[in-house]
């Protein structure tokens, strides 16, 4: 069964740095686009990082400079670093894979359930 499950995720301090892991099982990340996105309440989902499937590496406008993202292809992992967080950026952080797209896109053909990440003030 192909499953995708985030881990890392909970309470950061305003000013705090988080790292998120993406697991996936029943499949491998090779051939696929992965990336990383976020919901907040009452909010549209908004794009963090993309891998393509060339390696290429895409980060979104509003955490640019504070981003990093990258694959462990031994692990089947996928990890997001942001620092510097504010009480605004409190969302569902979710990881999402697709083997059909070269990158990401907001239909994702597969997903993982989200992980909370509450940044407090």
């Amino acid at each position: 069964e192909v499953q995708l499950a985030e881990s890392g995720g909970g309470l950061v301090p305003a000013g705090g740095s988080l790292r998120l892991s993406c697991a996936a099982s029943g499949f491998t990340f090779d051939d696929h686009a992965i990336g990383w996105f976020r919901q907040a309440p009452g909010k549209e989902r908004e794009a963090v990082s993309c891998i393509g499937t060339d390696g290429r590496v895409y980060y979104g406008d509003s955490v640019r400079g504070r981003v990093t993202t990258a694959a462990d292809n031994a692990k089947n992992t996928m990890y997001l670093q942001l620092i510097n967080l504010q009480p605004d950026e409190t969302a569902t952080y979710y990881c999402g894979a697709d083997r059909t797209m070269a990158f990401c896109y907001y239909g994702m053909e597969y997903w993982g359930k989200g992980i909370l990440v509450t940044v407090s003030q």
